[in-house]
């Protein structure tokens, strides 16, 4: 999973809880935030490679923990990376709202 920063770290939480047996990697993008104050290209481009450096160590799902990623690069992230399963935050929180 990543995010812009620690936010995410509310996901990771729960995600612990719901798959105790699963190894989760972290990848929390603190170098470059807040996204919310980039161009729609330069999210996507982050989002991109964020995902590029997780799915290199063979992840099974991908979780995009941050608002701003899911979005503006969702789309983009599925179809960089077909196959695997790519779940954003927003949805979920919009269903459980």
């Amino acid at each position: 999973m990543f995010d812009s920063g620690v936010g995410g770290l509310t996901v990771l939480k729960a995600l612990r809880t719901r798959m105790p047996c699963e190894d989760i990697l972290y990848l929390g993008d603190t170098a470059r935030l807040p996204y919310g104050t980039k161009s729609a290209e330069t999210i996507t481009r982050y989002a991109v490679q964020a995902a590029s450096r997780l799915v290199q160590r063979r992840i099974k799902l991908l979780v995009v923990a941050c608002n701003t990623a899911t979005s503006v690069a969702l789309d983009a992230l599925r179809a960089a990376n077909p196959g695997l399963p790519v779940v954003g935050v927003v949805q979920p929180g919009a269903q459980a709202a």
